[in-house]
């Protein structure tokens, strides 16, 4: 864990991994991109080409990112953005309306993103939806599985 761990709370990733969320919103921090790599469980890359986007937006020290503690809570916003099953689009639209508003909005908070109750109704479908699809591979699967172990 960094040195700046007592702005750190816990938040479950998709894959079962247990990945920090800053807590204050300030723009204090002095993270580096490694800290928050490891801190989160992502890679340089991912970090960089979430900046690409325009999702986090690092401070510089010459060629140094240097990432505030604004920029963490944004990039645990986009991780549980990602969990939920948005789009990278769709996370920076939450984002921006979410910048817009200041904090101020009558959608219901998931995992710390602001969603409206017809994105929550559609992400729902979208991810029902999946779960059929993989519900019925599992099947398929178990099918052949079985007909092998008759072989």
């Amino acid at each position: 864990m960094s040195r700046h761990s007592s702005a750190l709370a816990a938040t479950v990733l998709a894959d079962g991994r247990t990945a920090p969320t800053a807590i204050d919103t300030d723009q204090s921090g002095g993270f580096t991109i490694s800290d928050l790599a490891r801190d989160f469980g992502v890679t340089l890359r991912t970090l960089r080409f979430y900046e690409s986007r325009g999702l986090i937006a690092p401070a510089r020290s010459g060629m140094t990112r240097i990432y505030s503690s604004r920029d963490r809570a944004r990039l645990a916003l986009i991780l549980k953005g990602k969990q939920l099953g948005f789009t990278l689009v769709e996370i920076r639209a939450m984002l921006a309306n979410e910048d817009k508003k200041g904090g101020e909005t009558s959608a219901a908070s998931v995992g710390g993103l602001q969603l409206s109750r017809e994105q929550v109704l559609e992400q729902l479908e979208l991810l029902r939806t999946q779960r059929a699809e993989i519900d019925d591979a599992i099947a398929e699967l178990e099918a052949s599985a079985a007909r092998f172990a008759k072989a």
